[in-house]
């Protein structure tokens, strides 16, 4: 058989074209901002995680020119062999100090991150307990660890503790967790996780990809934000949200770090952050260091968006963060959802089935400290008028949602 079959079979995308239903991969021609051009019409992005607006400030800009002008584009190379610039090191021995940990190392991409990490840290005699809802990078890390994943069901803390007490005591325990699940804005139950820890001899290492410039008072995640952080053992962070680069980082323990830097495949054959995105970064860190106010005015941000939604008794997922998922519960709805509001002049990522469970399709929102309360209220207002709108595909799916609400 042509293994290229299932390439030529696949026709949802073309299906979903041909009803000008598909939300995927609209092109910006401008920078992220709470307000952007996108394909010739004016925006207001409730899409992207510029949670801390720092990805148009001319201070992070002019950062990464001044970087490219004395370094260049690129630096042709992995960290072991050319690649390592001073600025590297800098920027991690800044994040070591801002997170309170021994060590850092940084590493090309997010997803590359979780991938190093956990393939350095976890073999075959080892056990991963993973939340059902971690990211995709968690899942593919683990499969290249060959470590045991036991999955736990999600922020469930009674089911992740039947999980734990079935582990041998001479296995190596890691629980791998989101600190902010990415598709629903909720924050993991770390004082329960550290309970466990403790009980049953596991490490925590913590996704703060959604945590870092969001959770605690100076945006420093998770640990921050429950008075916690000696008990979080590995941190793993990204660039490419709040601090409006590219690329990501571990923190841990010097011997930690110092293990994945000699160990890690992913780490060791990929070519190093380019000094751009080094720069840009740096330039964040600092920013945020020293206006805190930035993670003050998100919270509040994003609260006045809650309100406001919920004053149109719009369903939402209640939590603390600037990601606010809105329930359209079916696929096709969901696709319609976001055409509409593309075409009002507002921006919002769809998450359907398999990524939510059948009938618990949802729009993905989020939000940036610099957006205006003004740019909420007329957002909020196209999603009422954009629901109130759309007829639902399956009556008794519609006829169970209203009598639930």
């Amino acid at each position: 058989m042509d293994i290229f079959k299932k390439c030529f079979d696949f026709d949802k995308v073309k299906l979903l074209k041909e009803a000008n239903l598909y939300p995927y991969f609209h092109y910006a021609e401008s920078g992220q901002d709470t307000e952007m051009v996108m394909e010739g019409k004016r925006i207001i992005m409730i899409g992207s995680n510029n949670y801390l607006g720092f990805t148009s400030d001319r201070r992070v800009i002019e950062a990464g020119i001044e970087a490219l002008n004395k370094y260049g584009s690129g630096n042709s190379g992995s960290r072991f062999l050319n690649g390592t610039l001073d600025i590297h090191i800098k920027l991690e021995e800044e994040l070591a100090e801002f997170l309170h940990k021994d060590a850092c190392l940084t590493m090309s991409t997010g997803f590359q991150t979780n991938l190093g990490i956990i393939s350095a840290l976890c073999g075959r005699n080892d056990v991963i307990l993973c939340d059902k809802e971690n990211h995709a990078s968690i899942y593919d890390a683990i499969k290249l660890s060959y470590a045991q994943m036991i999955r736990y069901e999600h922020n469930n803390m009674e089911d992740l503790e039947e999980k734990l007490k079935q582990v041998p005591e001479d296995k190596g325990i890691l629980i791998v967790t989101d600190s902010v699940f990415s598709m629903t804005g909720e924050i993991c139950n770390l004082p329960k996780l550290v309970e466990l820890k403790h009980k049953y001899g596991a490490r925590i290492m913590l996704d703060e990809a959604h945590g870092i410039g969001v959770l605690g008072e100076h945006g420093r995640g998770a640990g921050e934000y429950f008075n916690l952080e000696d008990e979080v053992d590995v941190i793993m962070g990204t660039f490419s949200k709040s601090f409006a680069s590219l690329g990501g980082f571990v923190a841990a323990n010097k011997d930690v770090v110092n293990y994945i830097q000699h160990t890690s495949r992913p780490f060791i054959f990929s070519a190093s952050i380019t000094p751009a995105s080094v720069a840009c970064a740096r330039k964040a860190l600092e920013l945020l260091k020293a206006d805190p106010q930035r993670v003050k005015n998100l919270k509040e941000i994003s609260a006045y968006m809650r309100q406001l939604l919920k004053g149109y008794g719009i369903k939402i997922i209640d939590a603390e963060t600037p990601i606010i998922p809105i329930y359209t519960y079916e696929d096709n709805r969901t696709f319609k959802a976001c055409t509409m509001l593309l075409e009002r002049g507002v921006y919002v990522n769809p998450v359907v089935s398999p990524a939510t469970p059948v009938g618990q399709s949802l729009l993905r929102t989020s939000y940036t400290a610099t957006h205006t309360k003004e740019q909420m209220e007329y957002c909020a207002k196209q999603i009422k008028e954009v629901l109130d709108e759309l007829p639902f595909e399956d009556k008794e799916l519609e006829a169970r949602i209203k009598a639930e609400n």
